[in-house]
């Protein structure tokens, strides 16, 4: 059966492949007269399915559907609201199966970073819905006798969500849950590299009975479709996970119409090791943070700052581990430590980033090629020494599986070299020495810092960058209350 003439609420997207997909506008699966997306997977070059690339007709079709029923979805009782996020949530824990297979085949991540990829979307619905019960307001004390003064925590109204492709399905519920449980709609539109796991989404929302218009979603290239949704002046919040050149360009756009943004961007997360740190812990965690998701994570390490007397042996370590990494296409091999780079642009930049560190003197301990695997974007996992501050490997962001390091005598030089970036997402040190611990916490200008452990987020912290890194953040209860807006109310009695 194919997607033009399956029922709406039926249309099997996440196993016909090969279909035609439809924007989901108002609780229904659309037509629209736009050109189509070729999705392809990038360890093979197949051919996955089409997507609507939808024009700015369609956008405004989305954005006014979800303008007409967030009225009546604030009104409805947060716990309510809750129920139908959790109904949501059991929907993908029905198929997680097949999703992760869906993301493994158009992603390219392997197949056990997928399934956790799922499973943790659910979890993370589920934990949103949690707040029905904790959404706060204030009480203020007057300066006026008899007199109260309430601080409301109210919705923005229609929300965008534009999506990154690395982590595709998270991101959907990073922005849906916490705009839905405050009561806000949603039109989200995911990369046009990894769009497909946001239609089998909708087609999982179908199934329950949100309300319609509260969840939209249309595909489609950023030059049109993003454009329209960004320009759009009925759109009071848009959060972005992208780039820094995108999401500096929604900025300027946003401003035309004094629209919120919420913004997570770029990182070149610094791991500083120090000499009396556990080794082997410090690289295996550094490793895991480089190699997930063949690298394509903006909290991976990206760089490594190791004190001179241990810097041979730690980088003996990770080059045992580098060297012994499977990687391959993991839509056939499911024992892969790693899959290929998004697409061939990803693959050139990585190539490039690598061949200049050569040309600047830096020693390539172990890779340093495209891997010959006869097909995809695959890039062998890179170890890079001899790193110094004025090189490109060490200030600009790879996104791909490749390691530089450089050599420090101090915890303060480590501190200075890292915090003189551009970026200030995150950033992790290996001590058994509290005081450099805490040290490093209080001077490492970052969002995050990670002590003696992998670089990666819990749901309920906050996870918001400085610098280009981003502006605002998500997770956790302040990433809540970025989806809400204050009303400040004066009650004067007798």
């Amino acid at each position: 059966m194919s997607a033009k003439t399956a029922p709406d609420h039926h249309a099997r997207y996440y196993t016909n492949l090969d279909e035609d997909y439809r924007n989901f506008v108002g609780g229904k699966f659309v037509e629209t007269a736009s050109d189509k997306i070729a999705v392809t997977n990038p360890a093979t070059g197949a051919l996955l399915g089409l997507i609507p690339d939808s024009s700015a007709a369609d956008v405004d079709a989305a954005v006014r559907a979800a303008r007409s029923a967030q009225p009546g979805w604030e009104k409805t009782p947060a716990i309510q609201r809750a129920k139908h996020l959790q109904a949501i949530a059991a929907k993908l824990r029905e198929r997680r199966t097949d999703l992760a297979d869906l993301i493994v085949r158009e992603q390219g991540k392997i197949r056990s970073l997928a399934q956790i990829e799922v499973d943790f979307t659910a979890d993370y619905i589920d934990y949103m819905a949690e707040w029905s019960r904790r959404l706060e307001g204030e009480v203020l004390t007057s300066d006026r006798p008899n007199e109260t003064i309430l601080l409301l925590r109210k919705p923005i109204g229609v929300v965008a969500g534009i999506l990154a492709w690395n982590f595709p399905f998270f991101l959907i519920a990073r922005k849906m849950a916490p705009a839905l449980i405050t009561g806000n709609t949603i039109v989200i539109k995911p990369s046009e590299e990894t769009p497909l796991n946001a239609f089998a989404f909708a087609e999982l929302v179908a199934q329950t009975d949100l309300p319609a218009g509260v969840f939209n979603l249309v595909g489609g290239r950023g030059t049109v479709c993003g454009e329209a949704l960004i320009s759009h002046p009925d759109i009071d919040l848009i959060t972005f996970t992208g780039s820094v050149k995108t999401g500096s360009h929604i900025m300027q756009v946003a401003g035309r119409n004094l629209t919120r943004v919420n913004l997570e961007l770029g990182g070149k997360a610094p791991t500083i090791v120090l000499a009396d740190a556990d080794l082997d812990l410090a690289a295996k965690a550094i490793y895991d943070s480089r190699i997930i998701n063949t690298g394509q994570v903006c909290n991976c390490t990206e760089r490594v700052y190791v004190q001179h007397a241990v810097h041979d042996a730690l980088v003996e370590k990770l080059k045992t581990l580098f060297e012994a990494t499977r990687y391959g296409d993991p839509s056939t091999d499911s024992e892969v430590d790693m899959g290929p780079l998004i697409n061939q642009a990803g693959l050139d930049k990585v190539k490039a980033a690598v061949e200049l560190a050569r040309k600047d003197g830096a020693t390539i301990v172990c890779g340093g090629r495209i891997a010959e695997l006869g097909q995809g974007y695959h890039y062998e996992p890179t170890i890079i020494t001899g790193g110094r501050a004025e090189m490109n490997i060490m200030r600009q962001e790879i996104f791909g599986p490749v390691l530089p390091i450089q050599s420090v005598d101090s915890l303060d030089e480590a501190i200075a070299l890292a915090n003189d970036s551009e970026y200030g997402l995150t950033s992790a040190i290996f001590t058994q020495d509290l005081n450099a611990a805490l040290k490093a916490s209080r001077e490492l200008q970052f969002g995050e810092t990670y002590i003696n452990r992998e670089s990666f987020e819990a749901m309920q912290g906050f996870h918001a960058g400085r610098r280009h890194s981003g502006i605002g953040g998500a997770d956790g209860k302040h990433g809540l209350y970025e989806f809400t807006e204050t009303h400040v109310v004066y009650i004067q009695g007798r």
